[in-house]
């Protein structure tokens, strides 16, 4: 188990595809709010609703995305949506260059961003699922956890170095060029794919739209992972906002403490991410989704509790550790539990309605915590949304459930 297993050739060049946008996303973290500061000379009221809307719009743009990465080739849209993200993310500094940069460009290009986000994950998770066998998912699945936190790691301290060597919308350009970097990558994969065959009505009907969340929702070991996955995400990253202004604000930290506390504990999601294979060999799929699904809501209570100086920072740290390690177990298993409960023809919708959810459900409780800590305090926010998470494991299945499609086979990749 502790052997390095080979997925071949064609997943090499997938992984290092992801693994340069990862890195270039990582580069380019908290760029947006930090140009709206800086150059835009935006309020906190703007930054906020450039977070929030540009997530939220571009779920609402991304519903009907699903359906139509689903009847199509994967690769040719994982490739444009690449590319999308490139052409939209140059246009920053290409407009900072010209002394036309504005407010309106950076929300609109967080849109298309957030909206292509979602298309490329639709469209990634359906190839995956041809690419590979069914017991190579989690492997993979893993591989990208792991490079997910490695980039989070390195990517925004040697971000923040760039910016404050090169200027403010270096990131960004980073960040474009590792999209286009990922389409090249994308495309050396070869080989031939299938156009998928449609099962259903030759055009695209309205009710193909919520098809992706009739699955989730019809779906016995589907559906309370969904509720509660969106709850966890939902409150973990409507915290943030208030926990950096507590931290930086209230409790004095300096920049470089903020970002230490959030980039040490990263070490975490990798390690999380090399023990996800051998706990599901020891204890199966299930086990180990409802004991780290526990384990992760309870270390943000925590959060709430935090003091100034060194013993702050130690304790955000920890708490921050905690709850990295268990999700960086718990999300590449149950990415592979959504594949294969999924069938082949539905697995792009469903990854669509997924993160549309996500992003919608986001939004919206980023919004409701900002007011709610408007109303109190952020230290009372930051608690309320700890305490609810306590409850989010009554929300993970209790029993096993055989995959649906296990006699169904992808179309194969030749």
């Amino acid at each position: 188990m502790a052997g390095r297993r080979g997925l071949g050739r064609r997943f090499g060049w997938l992984w290092a595809a992801y693994a340069v946008s990862s890195y270039g996303t990582g580069l380019g973290f908290g760029a947006f709010p930090l140009i709206a500061v800086l150059v835009l000379h935006s309020g906190p009221t703007q930054v906020a609703a450039l977070s929030a809307a540009g997530r939220a719009v571009g779920a609402v743009l991304a519903v009907p995305l699903g359906p139509w990465v689903e009847f199509r080739r994967k690769r040719p849209v994982m490739i444009a949506m690449d590319l999308i993200r490139f052409a939209a993310l140059t246009s920053v500094p290409a407009a900072f260059a010209l002394g036309r940069l504005s407010f309106a460009q950076l929300l609109l290009v967080s849109v298309v961003v957030g909206a292509a986000n979602i298309a490329f994950t639709a469209a990634s998770g359906a190839y995956l699922k041809a690419l590979l066998p069914s017991q190579d998912l989690l492997v993979a699945n893993s591989r990208f956890e792991s490079t997910t936190w490695t980039a989070t790691m390195v990517g925004p301290p040697l971000g923040g170095a760039a910016i404050g060597l090169f200027g403010p919308v270096t990131t960004v350009m980073a960040d474009a060029v590792s999209y286009l970097l990922s389409a090249l990558g994308i495309r050396a994969i070869g080989g031939t794919e299938p156009r998928p065959a449609r099962t259903v009505a030759p055009r695209l009907r309205a009710g193909d739209l919520l098809e992706g969340w009739r699955h989730i929702l019809a779906h016995p070991a589907l559906r309370p992972l969904f509720f509660n996955t969106i709850a966890v995400n939902g409150l973990i990253m409507a915290s943030e906002p208030l926990l950096a202004v507590l931290l930086l604000g209230r409790l004095g930290f300096a920049p470089w403490q903020y970002g230490l506390v959030f980039a040490v504990p990263c070490v975490g999601g990798l390690v999380g991410s090399r023990l996800a294979r051998r706990l599901v060999a020891r204890s199966g799929q299930r086990r180990v989704m409802l004991t780290f699904g526990v384990l992760r809501a309870c270390w943000p209570v925590g959060l709430a509790f935090v003091q100034p100086g060194v013993s702050g920072m130690l304790l955000v740290m920890a708490v921050q550790l905690g709850l990295v390690t268990c999700c960086g177990v718990f999300n590449p298993v149950l990415a592979t539990h959504r594949l294969h409960h999924t069938d082949p023809d539905r697995v792009a919708r469903t990854l669509a309605a997924w993160s549309v959810s996500s992003s919608a459900a986001i939004a919206v409780l980023t919004a409701v915590w900002g007011l709610l800590a408007a109303v109190t305090s952020p230290r009372i926010a930051i608690a309320a949304a700890g305490v609810l998470l306590l409850a989010t494991p009554l929300l993970l299945p209790r029993r096993e459930n055989a995959p649906q499609n296990t006699g169904k086979q992808a179309t194969s990749l030749t």
